[in-house]
């Protein structure tokens, strides 16, 4: 049982993984699509809202020194038909990952994009504010389950010393939608008819026919099959997720660690949505998790980013930016272009770093945009300003908080509730997703609160916030496995857990590691004796 010892005792567990193959690239990158519906589902509205068509057909009129198109929509259609999509997503999300622990994380998804299509539908053939709210609130719930189970099927499907990587590309599958939509919108603006919105909202069909069709012939996750007793089907799963036969050392290993891990957290802890509420502020305790990651999307809401996204285009129309359309495509630019970036950095220095170093550049470029908007200097240099500045602040974003709240709230929680879990934290970024939509057009719009471009003092006061809760809050998860990560935060604290070192597994601590490698070992015999018959 030398071999045995070594897998179990040495502190480089990469030894017990099986390699990182492209197949896993491709599986959970095609996953990730599901971010294209939650950012174009996002980013179409903002740019509807600024429409001539659309602000003279569901607005009122007004002077032309309100609004050169001699139309606006009331704050409170603006508020209520952006926001209810947020309304329906967290209903979905809380759903999706109940749902996802009896039928699978891959069904889910499939099924949610049916909802979404119905909503869609709704939208499409809406000719009044109730028919636009109403299919919204129901795309809404599609929305909503399928943000909460892709992060849930990346992180488990996702080799550890890639899941950073691979679940960023869920975020930045988010910005495509922002950018797709805006290109969209930009397209679209100047119809003098109902197509004008009906194309923007129409094209989302195409979002859900394609992650639904293609859903269909992925794996589920392994860590699903364990958790329902079904190991023939893990194996089977983790040999094409892994790209590796089922008798390799590193599937082997992999499969036992999942399956310890999962019998060692029954031991203490039950599967029911109450158990997520358990263990107080210890070191194991469920409650802490779930405070950690419901607060995490919630700071990520408070960062501002969806006042771009959302409002962006009737913002820039409002402190007198020619070309709205543009701009606000040129910041969706900015987000795609740089988020990438993420997919090196959440690696290399990790996701409390990046959660760090995010919030102090962004306060920054907010505190900036807002000064040169109080100073009220005119003229082409203030806009260049103001401008540059914002794409910064995007970019940050992009590079940091955006990837790094999804990928830390896919890791953090044990597999028992680890579904539920990552519903509750995605329910929290909906949830403030919604608060934030509904409120800003009133603390920003000239006939309401009028802070106009002074709203970037409440973001960059929120982002000094959001930096002392992930310096005392979030642990720093890279390079570990889902497993790993428990241990770890029993172990240490947010502030001393990146010297964290891997010891042992759980396989060992259950007594599985010698039953495993038996039946390696047993395959392995097995192998050599019928290369020595075909030799012979």
């Amino acid at each position: 049982m030398a071999n045995a010892q070594y897998i179990v005792g040495t502190t480089d567990l990469s030894l017990i993984e099986a390699p990182v193959t492209w197949r896993a690239y491709m599986i959970c990158g095609f996953a990730s699509f599901g971010g294209i519906l939650f950012g174009y589902d996002s980013g179409y509205i903002a740019g509807v809202l600024g429409m001539d068509f659309v602000k003279q057909h569901f607005g009122h009129p007004v002077s032309k020194d309100v609004d050169p198109s001699g139309f606006i929509m009331a704050t409170s259609q603006k508020s209520l038909i952006t926001s209810i999509l947020s309304a329906g997503t967290f209903i979905g999300a809380l759903l999706g990952g109940g749902i996802s622990e009896h039928i699978g994380r891959r069904t889910t998804i499939m099924s949610s994009c049916l909802v979404f299509a119905i909503g869609v539908a709704i939208q499409v053939g809406a000719i009044n504010v109730t028919g636009l709210v109403a299919g919204r609130f129901i795309a809404g719930l599609g929305v909503g389950g399928v943000s909460a189970t892709v992060i849930l099927f990346v992180s488990e499907i996702s080799p550890r010393r890639v899941r950073g990587l691979l679940v960023s590309v869920y975020q930045w599958a988010i910005t495509i939608g922002l950018l797709v939509a805006s290109g969209v919108d930009q397209a679209c603006k100047d119809m003098p008819d109902r197509t004008s919105y009906r194309v923007p909202i129409g094209l989302q069909f195409i979002w859900a026919a394609i992650l639904a069709v293609g859903l269909f012939f992925l794996p589920e996750s392994p860590r699903y099959y364990v958790r329902r007793d079904r190991m023939d089907d893990a194996l089977r799963s983790l040999e094409r997720v892994r790209g590796q036969s089922g008798t390799a050392r590193g599937i082997q290993a992999e499969l036992a660690e999942i399956k310890a891990n999962f019998e060692y957290e029954k031991q203490i802890a039950s599967t029911s949505w109450a158990d997520c509420f358990k263990g107080g502020l210890a070191a194991r305790g469920n409650l802490r998790r779930v405070i950690a990651g419901t607060s995490l999307q919630m700071f990520q809401q408070w960062t501002g980013i969806n006042f771009i996204f959302y409002y962006g285009t009737t913002f820039f129309q409002q402190i007198g930016m020619s070309n709205a359309f543009l701009m606000s495509t040129i910041m969706n630019v900015v987000n795609v272009v740089t988020t990438p970036a993420s997919f090196y950095m959440i690696e290399k220095f990790g996701r409390r770093a990046l959660l760090l170093w995010g919030a102090c550049i962004m306060c920054v470029c907010e505190f900036i945009v807002a000064i040169v908007g109080i100073a009220d200097i005119t003229g082409r240099a203030a806009n260049m300003c103001l401008i540059v500045f914002t794409c910064c602040y995007v970019a940050s974003f992009a590079t940091t908080w955006g990837p790094a709240a999804w990928v830390v709230i896919g890791e953090i929680y044990p597999l028992p509730i680890r579904a539920k879990g990552v519903a509750l934290a995605t329910a929290s970024n909906w949830l403030w997703n919604c608060v934030i939509a509904t409120i800003t057009p009133y603390i920003v719009d000239k006939d309401k609160g009028n802070l106009g471009v002074k709203v970037f003092f409440v973001w960059g006061s929120a982002l000094f916030l959001c930096f002392l809760f992930a310096f005392f809050v979030i642990p720093e998860t890279k390079g570990l496995t889902l497993e790993q990560v428990d241990k770890m935060l029993e172990e240490s604290t947010p502030r001393t857990s990146a010297k964290w070192v891997p010891h042992g597994t759980f396989a060992h601590e259950m007594g599985m590691a010698d039953e495993q490698e038996g039946i390696v070992g047993m395959e392995e015999q097995q192998t050599a004796l019928a290369k020595q018959s075909d030799a012979i």
